[in-house]
């Protein structure tokens, strides 16, 4: 539940987790300043340095849904749910809602 941080579902693999980070600092590089000329980001004219944690969020999605079959979360053989952290500078809360009979 916060625009900078990312749930999604994957293989828990660590190859796979360091190129995911990998991949996003090329797409999306952490840059503090507010001057795009500079690699800098609009948003960080607000007094934020965070722009980046933004778009990776986005990239990455917000949220996640997973079927539970008598009692237990119905995921494939592979599949993991991760919460990945872009700013880590704020508290952060985890929203979990059943749905269902």
């Amino acid at each position: 539940m916060h625009l900078t941080a990312s749930v999604c579902i994957n293989n828990n693999e660590s190859g796979l987790h360091a190129e995911y980070e990998h991949w996003l600092e090329e797409l999306v590089p952490f840059n503090p300043g507010s001057d795009p000329s500079k690699g800098g980001y609009l948003h960080n004219r607000t007094g934020e340095d965070n722009a980046d944690a933004h778009h990776k969020r986005q990239i990455m999605g917000r949220e996640v849904v997973v079927a539970i079959t008598d009692g237990k979360l119905h995921l494939g053989p592979w599949e993991h749910i991760f919460y990945y952290e872009f700013d880590g500078k704020r508290r952060k809360r985890v929203l979990v809602k059943m749905i269902g009979e």
